[in-house]
């Protein structure tokens, strides 16, 4: 996979320090979770099954950790080497890869079985410089045509990000259909200044039409609260499985295989084969 020269708003570097306080943030890291869960929520993949998401934007990893612990394999991708070191630092599970995701990505086709992204997209309307090919219709091209071809058919994407028009919505939604995708616009709590959220949920395959776009969730910040509480909660849930043994392990015999094979097809030398033994547990040597 190529990655290209970084080419993106000096806004959006982090200084190793910043990134780390950008990280600890506990306002940001319950944001992010919500919106995580959110977007994972809209992308409807099938329960119980393993599935291999491209985090696009992924940071320091926060929305990975998510993914992790709802047991999804992940690739992670992001502009900024700082937010990427603390990811590193903070050991998430995903692959990282430094990349301006204006020039487009490098994957092979049909590679992911969904992707998401959380305060990311808004950034490629930023004009980098004067030339023609760093405009925001030649960047959101080059995003969305090497998007689709990296996902499978059928899958989606859901792409949470902050318009401050609603000519950036139409320029947006616009390119990714001409680049292919089904789907459009979903807005929860629109009637709320604080609360709302705007998210681009995009089809791959399945006749565009054959998806139906999900609804916006309803109501003012009270509901809005309500729902973190509830993430809170099940977060909760899922530790306490963890601690107490009863929670079915994220790297199974068939976790462990498909990432094998993941790396196989990537080219990485001196992957493991196979065996009888793979996936399975050892016992205690005392």
């Amino acid at each position: 996979m190529s990655r290209p020269e970084l080419i993106a708003p000096p806004e959006i570097y982090y200084g190793d320090t910043e990134a780390k306080k950008y990280t600890n943030n506990s306002r940001i890291q319950q944001i992010q979770a919500d919106m995580t869960y959110r977007a994972l929520e809209l992308l409807n993949l099938p329960e119980g099954e393993p599935a291999f998401l491209l985090d696009i934007g992924c940071g320091s990893g926060l929305s990975g950790e998510i993914l992790d612990e709802e047991g999804y394999l992940w690739v992670g991708v992001d502009v900024a080497p700082s937010m990427l070191e603390v990811a590193l630092e903070r050991e998430v599970e995903g692959d990282l890869f430094l990349q301006d995701i204006g020039q487009g990505f490098g994957f092979r086709p049909g590679s992911f079985d969904g992707a998401i992204s959380i305060s990311v997209l808004q950034w490629l309307l930023n004009a980098e410089t004067s030339h023609p090919t760093s405009s925001p219709p030649h960047r959101l091209t080059r995003f969305f045509t090497t998007l689709h071809a990296a996902l499978k058919n059928p899958s989606r994407a859901v792409l949470q990000f902050y318009p401050t028009s609603d000519d950036q919505i139409q320029l947006i939604t616009s390119i990714a259909q001409k680049a292919g995708f089904g789907g459009g616009i979903v807005v929860d709590y629109p009637n709320s200044k604080k609360a709302r959220k705007v998210f681009l949920c995009l089809f791959v395959g399945g006749g565009g039409g054959q998806q139906q776009l999900p609804k916006g969730l309803e109501g003012e910040e009270n509901e809005e609260a309500e729902g973190r509480a509830l993430f809170e909660k099940r977060r909760e849930r899922l530790r306490a499985k963890e601690k107490s043994g009863k929670r079915k392990s994220l790297k199974d015999k068939d976790w462990i295989l498909k990432k094998k094979e993941l790396y196989r097809k990537r080219g990485k030398e001196g992957v493991p084969l196979d065996s009888k033994y793979t996936g399975r547990k050892r016992k205690a040597v005392f």
